[in-house]
């Protein structure tokens, strides 16, 4: 450099109208993913079960919420404390926050930025519940997402995304949560599963979706909503890298749903719905770690790969002896591990970030970080869920006893059912005519006359 001449200061962020308002359109869309996806479950269990699942999801808008606003936001995104958890006292309750003070080195509010996380926050408990269907009281499950959020999503958020956080520092590739969310939440599923064991039932009596309409209606409003997630991840659209994540997110969950597809035909010889709406949603789960650091074709092999992968791995719960209701290991914890593996195999380092695969003459490096950042939250996940699941089995309980299970959930633990039949059917009554001649004594008699 010459001597007298100086470097430009790059001028400090200022709030960005645009942006905000993207980002409060992005937030209400991951909002919709959690109504979504108590519609995607909602149809997948039998009618006694209906709206316990509808309930297991929509509950989480409510607790979470509130621990949010109290003290999450500040643990998952404070000030970093020995790079596992955060805390600033201005975040707690959202109390010492200026309404145009902005999100570090971002030109959005952190109101907007708290907002839009959480609702991440939110739909990844309700995420657990589909293997959950049929069999746990809605008491327990409640003071389990308390509990679950509070010492497992908040720490691995911060982990993943806060400013400090372990693996955040390690260079892990996590572009809208594929461990902080959909490993995170699949292995929480696995862990209580194991705990609370299988339904009454399992593998011997038929447990069918009871509306694949409602399966396909949620599978609609998750992809919808997930533009959300995943675009809209990247905090603003000065770069285009959001649009890259937009394109991504369409291109590989249209590839997973068509592998998933094929696969089924080739397996089972049949294209079936329920194949369509879980083969889309393995698709939006792959993608999300990994569509900051793709190409559209990388989107294509990663959408694919996960179609496949998660297509074969719903039937391991028959195959180990684990009653995974709703398939979320098979979905979420795989389709979370193949997406966030694959960065490995396929970041270009022309999106998001430098780094390249190995595919891109990258080496293994950034696959060797994205394994540990897997594992890592993976074993946590795991065994921390088995064991609240565990505290809460041994003191409260969390299943419903056995008569409850078998009557329905819905009518013991909400006493209501989905759909209310009594008024259906019967149509008007029969016309009568006499059958007795004209004049004579005898008692009329009837016969029915069609209407």
């Amino acid at each position: 450099m010459s001597p007298g001449i100086t470097t430009p200061v790059a001028a400090a962020p200022t709030l960005s109208a645009a942006n905000t308002g993207f980002m409060l359109i992005c937030s209400a869309l991951v909002m919709l993913m959690t109504p979504g996806l108590a519609f995607f479950y909602g149809g997948m269990v039998r009618v006694k079960s209906t709206l316990n699942m509808l309930m297991m999801s929509f509950i989480s808008l409510g607790i979470v919420t509130i621990l949010w606003v109290l003290y999450g936001f500040s643990l998952a995104f404070g000030s970093d404390i020995g790079s596992v958890i955060g805390w600033s006292s201005d975040y707690a309750g959202l109390s010492g926050i200026g309404i145009t003070q902005l999100w570090d080195g971002y030109t959005i509010p952190v109101y907007v930025f708290a907002a839009f996380q959480l609702m991440f926050a939110v739909i990844t408990p309700a995420l657990i519940s589909g293997a959950l269907a049929d069999r746990v009281k809605f008491t327990s499950w409640a003071l389990f997402i308390t509990l679950w959020a509070t010492v497992v999503y908040f720490p691995v958020a911060h982990w993943v995304w806060g400013a400090g956080g372990w693996l955040f520092e390690l260079g892990v590739i996590d572009f809208a949560g594929g461990t902080a969310v959909h490993i995170n939440a699949g292995a929480a599923a696995l862990g209580v599963i194991l705990v609370i064991g299988k339904r009454i039932g399992f593998k011997k009596d038929p447990m069918r979706p009871h509306s694949l309409p409602l399966v396909m209606l949620g599978a609609g409003l998750l992809w919808f909503g997930w533009f959300g997630f995943n675009a809209g991840s990247w905090l603003g659209n000065d770069d285009g890298v959001g649009a890259v994540m937009f394109v991504n997110t369409q291109v590989a969950t249209a590839a997973a749903m068509l592998a998933w597809l094929g696969y089924e035909k080739l397996r089972h010889g049949s294209f079936t719905t329920l194949g369509a709406a879980s083969g889309a949603v393995a698709g939006l789960v792959a993608i999300t770690p990994s569509g900051g650091a793709v190409s559209p074709l990388g989107a294509i092999a990663v959408g694919a790969i996960a179609g496949v992968l998660c297509a074969m791995a719903v039937g391991l719960k028959y195959k180990f002896g684990y009653d995974d209701s709703l398939d979320v290991v098979g979905v979420h914890l795989v389709g979370g591990v193949v997406g966030s593996l694959l960065v490995g195999l396929f970041a270009t380092g022309g999106v998001q970030s430098k780094a390249q695969g190995l595919f891109y003459g990258g080496g293994l490096d950034q696959l060797g970080k994205q394994a540990a950042g897997v594992f890592a939250v993976l074993a946590y996940s795991l065994v921390v869920s088995a064991i609240l699941a565990f505290l809460l089995d041994r003191t409260i309980g969390m299943r419903v006893v056995e008569d409850d299970e078998i009557s329905g959930i819905d009518q013991t633990e909400h006493a209501e059912t989905a759909y209310d039949f009594s008024g259906a059917g019967g149509g008007a009554a029969p016309r009568t005519a006499l059958t007795t001649a004209p004049g004579t004594t005898a008692a009329p008699q009837t016969k029915k006359v069609d209407a």
